[in-house]
């Protein structure tokens, strides 16, 4: 199922996701490795971040506009993919999404119905597939590569290989976790 927009006449792609969590959980990481990787590989890209108090752990979301063409602004309308961490952002963030679009949910920490029968709907419990690696803190690039695995335009590993861009030297250890979490989240299946 294609949720992002894209004409078959004129071949056009252009997608809006939003990522939406807690601050704490790398959020903006995410965000910034989905933007930089679809940089590398020749996309028009704008990437937004909400900065302020909500990054001490409020609500923190970004937001990433991949296109094949000019993007006419960096602010998403309705997004076609939400990634979403926690409840909060659940109740803020999913009557954002256009219908027909793609919704994944951290269902390890959303216990609510997403009250939405018109999107695809993949659930994934990224914590507890973060723990298995060995770490908490991967649940961010679990729940990225859910989405990866869900779209055709980027592969993990085109993703993976962005990691030591967007990561600060001294975190160059986790690569191979978070490449192992990014791998891990694609493989989810789509009735998780």
């Amino acid at each position: 199922m294609t949720n992002y927009k894209q004409d078959s006449k004129m071949n056009h792609y252009h997608e809006e996701i939003m990522l939406a969590g807690f601050g704490g959980q790398g959020i903006m990481l995410a965000g910034k490795l989905l933007a930089t990787a679809a940089m590398q590989q020749g996309f028009e890209v704008t990437y937004m971040p909400s900065y302020g108090p909500e990054v001490r752990g409020g609500t923190a979301n970004c937001a990433v506009v991949i296109a094949d063409s000019p993007i006419a602004s960096p602010v998403p309308g309705p997004v076609d993919t939400a990634i979403i961490m926690n409840d909060a952002s659940l109740r803020k963030f999913a009557p954002r999404l256009r219908p027909g679009g793609l919704l994944i949910i951290n269902r390890s920490l959303i216990e609510t119905d997403p009250g939405r029968d018109d999107v695809e709907l993949l659930e994934v419990p990224a914590d507890e597939l973060a723990q298995e690696l060995g770490s908490p803190k991967a649940a961010n690039m679990v729940m990225l590569g859910a989405y990866l695995g869900r779209r055709a335009k980027m592969n993990v590993h085109a993703v993976a290989s962005c990691l030591q861009d967007v990561l600060a030297q001294r975190y160059h250890k986790t690569i191979p976790l978070n490449t192992a979490a990014l791998e891990h989240g694609a493989q989810v299946p789509a009735h998780a």
